[in-house]
């Protein structure tokens, strides 16, 4: 399976972010837009995005302190900063509060492609993931219990992975749904139970675990110790 860049583009010139959601899904990333700071804010929380392309001029939170608040949460996701503002005071703070690279309008789409991918490669490689003997290795696509290898297909791999990037932490049904399924699914839809089994049954069941708990009436639960 094939995972593309994940981008989040936070532009509020609805023109603009078009054009560059069009033009970068062309290229091949998984693209979400929003005009809005503070929706851009718990997105980023939220989600996980490989990349975030973010305008400073924005309505509910500005840029700045958008970037500021999702460093100091401890989200590490590449920063590239898109801005009318041409004074170096800007570019200066925009760095300094944790932005990775700035990049002031009008500008080239070719030169600002070559630059997200420049922080994509920058930032390396998806890691290997691990709750005590449990290993998922993003970049070979594998996951195993200790020397035993187990074969996930791309949607165990991906919820697997969901959960083995919030250890401990609940992973909600709605959240799940969105996250792994590739279009919206309904609330009601038992197809997230379905392949929670599936995962039980292949990396819990066979080594008498139980990593993969149930947090009834909201979603999921991985043991960061691998149960």
């Amino acid at each position: 399976m094939t995972v593309s860049a994940r981008v989040l583009v936070v532009e509020d010139e609805r023109t603009l972010a078009d054009a560059l959601a069009d033009g970068l899904r062309q290229d091949g990333f998984a693209v979400e837009t929003t005009g809005d700071g503070l929706l851009a804010l718990d997105l980023g929380l939220n989600r996980r995005y490989d990349l975030i392309v973010l305008d400073l001029m924005l309505p509910g939170l500005g840029g700045l302190d958008l970037c500021a608040r999702l460093r100091r949460a401890g989200v590490g996701t590449p920063v590239l900063v898109l801005t009318a503002r041409t004074g170096e005071t800007d570019q200066v703070q925009a760095l300094t509060i944790g932005a990775d690279d700035f990049l002031p309008k009008p500008f080239s789409y070719r030169v600002l492609v070559a630059r997200s991918r420049a922080l994509l490669r920058r930032a390396g490689p998806r890691g290997v993931l691990t709750a005590g003997d449990l290993v998922l290795d993003r970049p070979a696509m594998r996951c195993r219990r200790g020397t035993a290898e187990i074969e996930l297909t791309p949607r165990e791999f991906s919820l697997l992975e969901l959960l083995m990037t919030r250890p401990g932490q609940v992973v909600t049904r709605r959240f799940a749904l969105d996250e792994v399924w590739d279009h919206a699914l309904a609330e009601e839809t038992n197809v997230l139970e379905v392949y929670i089994g599936y995962l039980r049954r292949k990396v819990d069941q066979p080594f008498g675990r139980r990593a993969i708990g149930t947090v009834r009436g909201i979603g999921y639960r991985l043991d960061p110790d691998g149960g």
